[in-house]
C-alpha cells in the first residue's frame, strides 16, 4: 500500500464537458463531506461534484457518491479505479461541468475513470509503513546517544519530558521495535528499557 503525499490536480475534456480531479490525501472518512463541501463552493457553477474514496492500513474503507449523474455511472468506476492503484487515505473528487453534449452512461463511465486514472498518474505517493508508539525513560547521559539512534530509525519523538530522567515518547517503523529495545539495553546495561504500542 502506499499512501498520497500532496494535493495534485488535473483537467479532462469529454465532448465539450470539463472533468476537474482533485486527489486529496485524507486521516479518517469524516473529511470527505467537509471537503466535498468546500469543492462545491469552490466550482459554485459546476453541474456535478462526484467523490470516491478508500481508506485504511488495508484498504478495506471505501466512500463514493454520483451526485446526481445516473446510478453507478461516476463514483463507482472513480473508485474502482482508485481500488486498482493500490493507494490508502485517498479522496478524489471529479468536477464536471456540463457542456451540453450528454454522453450516455457507457461515456459517463469512461470519462470518470479517464478523469481518475489521469490524476493518479501525476500524483506523489510514498510507502505506507507500520508504526508502533514508544515511550522510555533513560538517564541524562544517555540522552544524545539514543536521540541520534532513533533519528537514525526514521522515528517521530512527540514528547519529550526533562525531569529526574528524561522521558521520550513517540513512534518508529515496526520493523525496528527489537533493534531499538536491544539498543536502550546494551548502552545502558540493562539499567533502561523501552516499551511499545500499536500506533
Amino acid at each position: 500500500m502506499r499512501l498520497l503525499l500532496e494535493r495534485c490536480e488535473c483537467e479532462l475534456e469529454v465532448r465539450k464537458s470539463r472533468f476537474i480531479s482533485i486527489a486529496i490525501p485524507i486521516a479518517t472518512s469524516s473529511e470527505i463531506k467537509e471537503l466535498v463541501n468546500q469543492t462545491r463552493a469552490l466550482h459554485a457553477g459546476a453541474n456535478h461534484v462526484v467523490h470516491a474514496a478508500i481508506l485504511g492500513e488495508r484498504a478495506d474503507t471505501f466512500s463514493y457518491s454520483d451526485d446526481h449523474e445516473p446510478k453507478n455511472t461516476a463514483g463507482r468506476p472513480a473508485l474502482e479505479v482508485l481500488k486498482g492503484s493500490g493507494i490508502t487515505n485517498i479522496l478524489v473528487l471529479v468536477v464536471r461541468y456540463f457542456g451540453g453534449t450528454l454522453l450516455g452512461t457507457g461515456g459517463l463511465v469512461k470519462a470518470y475513470g479517464d478523469s481518475v486514472k489521469e490524476v493518479l498518474k501525476l500524483v506523489k505517493t510514498e510507502p505506507l509503513v507500520e508504526k508502533s508508539g514508544f515511550s522510555m525513560t533513560i538517564p541524562y547521559n544517555l540522552y544524545d546517544i539514543v536521540k541520534k539512534r532513533l533519528i537514525e530509525m526514521e522515528s517521530t519523538i512527540e514528547h519529550e519530558d526533562f525531569g529526574t530522567e528524561v522521558s521520550l515518547q513517540g513512534s518508529l517503523p515496526s520493523e525496528g521495535k527489537e533493534t531499538l529495545a536491544s539498543f536502550l539495553t546494551e548502552c545502558s546495561n540493562g539499567s533502561s528499557s523501552v516499551q511499545f504500542t500499536d500506533a
